[in-house]
């Protein structure tokens, strides 16, 4: 090792590995003896804290001996009380509410250790296209920015699910020196491919046929000349390399569990913490238990996706959801990638379709319809989305999409197939009148945690590309231009001790006058029509809007009832009965869940949990006046009423499987009462997707 990376500077490029190819234990043992051998360890122990911080999360046994190395070598200086004065870039400093960076005995007084704590100037949490995009800009901006992209999956795209058609607008935008090359690129680097859409079909499907729409009679943005048929995962794979090519920090496997608040100043915010890891079901900590740690900055960029944790504590903490602002609606968005014979597949083919199985009369009020990609070589990609402000408690999205895929329409495409991944996630569908206010001292919401996603057009990905471009431009341009080097973090290492977080407001202004707001506008009141008048009264207004009144129309359309209140009582409906799976085109949800690649540490504290004060809701109310509805709209069978041996009543009780959730995030917004806390579990914990 010590001859192939002769430089103390190289040797940091082994970061790089741990995330990438997971080093084999013996090899890093052995990194680890020649690293405490080293005298020159002693001024660069802070490098290799870092180092051991990137490490996936999973290997406590390495990360472990690693930091025990670093302690035997230099513990002096990592925690000596004049700190101050020894500062290489990105010092590790000791919080006040946070530990010295090692491996402590397993008392409890372990939880309320002092965190470690890292300094950036601007800290991006989501790995996502809008967080990722946003990096990129800042370093194309200003190089010498430290900039450090955290995620919660286990690598980038882990957590990433969409259909997916993509405009690469706001890409070009993002990367103009590739132009239309991108998709080459995107290629060589990933294997991936980004088929060209060919075919664009909208269809009504009855029970037994389907009634294709002209184009000419489509709103232009359902459209989709120039734009590609791929996978988003595999795209914010290849974004991440971008980034990091740039000098990005992106660290993936840190889940953001708290947000961190100047009580000193303005009460602004400073950045979060990261959940510790290591502790039991029982909150007692293990082993390998392991303090989070408190990433601090000048700006946090927020970039979770729909219903992010921390983006939730923000609008309600600073009030983003004014009076003006409709509550977010949601869809939730099934999908299911198979692999199929190539003489099978009709490269670029795009099919959309509404009508059966959720709407079957001209005033069903079920918002939702399918989607059915066809990516080279071999990849058809089906789904469906659901609008979470369904009325009967009874209907289950999932069944609903298994039994879309029977219909003679959509079965032939999938036809000598194998289903290869399942998942789900939410997704907005309020549009533009439900977008909070973006900015808030220390940071500002981008992406889909503020809601760009454009229902009409069934894309929100370039729009999450734009606004985390405007972000990056509106940061720079106000607090982090060439003017203001001198105070820069990448020279510093640490916060300023009298640093006040500054409220970006140009981010909004400009967000306003980039076509993301004209896109946006001309729908506003299309999703709200749906919720008002059903399926075809909803179609009429939404062709009406797009080809005629483009947003310009003197009145709005309100939305004012969260998906949670759209739920009715059990007793106004009948219950569904829907066919068994036939294992071959159709699955039991187990089965499925099985291709999310879902894994969570069992012996873990639950990451769902009941709130305090809707106790009631859980115990009694959702099971007796709505018949348990979260048995039937989660996607992962997480949620489940069983009979309670210690009830003199023969009374049901709530399950909750956390081990199988797939952070769709739908229990958070459809549970009667909203009574589950969604917190983030572990880092790496949760799906692994690798083609959503």
């Amino acid at each position: 090792i010590a001859a192939e990376y002769p430089s103390k500077q190289n040797i940091f490029c082994l970061h790089y590995h741990f995330h990438n190819i997971q080093l084999q234990s013996q090899l890093l043992s052995s990194i680890i003896m020649w690293m405490s051998q080293q005298s020159w360890i002693r001024s660069s122990s802070t490098k290799f804290a870092r180092l051991a911080a990137a490490a996936n999360q999973k290997h406590y046994s390495l990360r472990r001996r690693f930091t025990t190395a670093l302690a035997t070598t230099s513990s002096s200086r990592t925690r000596a009380s004049n700190s101050k004065q020894w500062k290489p870039r990105q010092q590790w400093h000791q919080s006040s509410s946070a530990s010295s960076f090692r491996y402590m005995s397993s008392s409890h007084s372990e939880l309320e250790e002092p965190r470690e704590s890292m300094a950036f100037d601007v800290l991006i949490v989501g790995g996502g296209p809008s967080g990722l995009s946003a990096s990129i800009r800042l370093k194309q901006l200003n190089p010498d920015l430290s900039v450090c992209v955290i995620d919660k999956g286990s690598e980038i795209g882990a957590h990433i699910l969409s259909g997916n058609v993509f405009d690469p607008k706001a890409l070009k935008e993002l990367l103009p020196d590739l132009g239309d090359d991108w998709t080459q690129e995107f290629q060589s680097q990933q294997g991936a491919n980004a088929t060209a859409v060919q075919q664009d079909q909208f269809q009504v499907l009855t029970e037994s046929g389907a009634y294709t729409i002209p184009n000419i009679l489509l709103p232009s943005q359902l459209h989709n000349d120039g734009n590609y048929i791929l996978s988003l995962s595999q795209l914010c794979r290849w974004l991440a390399t971008q980034a990091e090519e740039l000098g990005v920090e992106v660290y993936p496997g840190f889940a953001a569990s708290e947000v961190l608040l100047h009580e000193e100043s303005n009460g602004g915010v400073k950045g979060i913490a990261t959940r510790d890891v290591g502790l039991a079901k029982d909150g007692t900590p293990k082993s390998t238990f392991e303090r989070g740690m408190e990433l601090h900055a000048k700006q946090t960029l927020f970039a979770e996706g729909a219903r992010g944790s921390c983006s939730e504590f923000l609008m309600d903490h600073f009030d983003l959801r004014d009076q003006d602002t409709m509550p977010q609606t949601f869809g939730l968005g099934i999908k299911e990638v198979w692999e199929v014979p190539e003489e099978n597949l009709q490269p670029g083919l795009v099919q959309h379709t509404l009508g059966w199985p959720l709407q079957t009369s001209i005033t069903s009020d079920v918002f939702g319809g399918s989607f059915l990609y066809h990516l080279e070589p071999n990849l058809v990609l089906v789904g469906l989305v659901v609008g979470l402000d369904y009325a009967n408690p009874y209907l289950n999205p999932y069944q609903e999409f298994q039994r879309w895929k029977t219909h003679p329409s959509i079965a032939p495409h999938l036809e000598g197939g194998t289903c290869i991944s399942y998942g789900a996630r939410v997704l907005n569908e309020g549009g533009f009148h439900a977008i909070p206010k973006l900015t808030f001292p220390g940071g500002a919401l981008i992406g889909c945690s503020a809601g760009f996603l454009n229902a009409v057009k069934i894309k929100g990905t370039h729009t999450a590309i734009k606004s985390g471009m405007l972000a990056a431009e509106a940061i720079v341009e106000e607090i982090m231009g060439e003017d203001n080097a001198a105070d820069s973090i990448a020279e510093t290492g640490e916060l300023p001790e009298d640093h006040v977080p500054q409220e970006v407001a140009s981010y909004a202004s400009k967000l306003e006058s980039s076509w993301v707001h004209d896109e946006l506008y001309q729908v506003r009141n299309c999703h709200q029509a749906f919720a008002k008048w059903g399926t075809v009264a909803g179609l009429a207004y939404t062709g009406l809007a797009a080809h005629v009144l483009k947003g310009k129309e003197p009145w709005t359309l309100d939305h004012t009832t969260p998906d949670s209140k759209a739920t009715k009582e059990a007793k106004d409906f009948e219950p569904i009965d829907y066919p068994a799976p036939d294992q071959k085109l159709t699955f039991d949800l187990l089965t499925n869940l099985q291709r999310s690649g879902t894994y969570h540490a069992e012996d873990q504290p639950a990451h769902l949990r009941i709130k305090p004060n809707a106790q009631e809701f859980a115990e009694s109310i959702s099971i007796k006046d709505f018949s348990g509805p979260e048995q039937r709209f989660c996607p992962a069978a997480v949620y489940e009423y069983v009979d309670d041996a210690e009830s003199k009543k023969a009374e049901k009780k709530l399950v909750i499987n956390a081990q199988n959730c797939v952070h769709c995030k739908c229990c958070s917004i459809k549970m009667p009462g909203e009574y589950i806390d969604w917190t983030v579990p572990e880092g790496g914990g949760g799906p692994q997707y690798q083609v959503m």
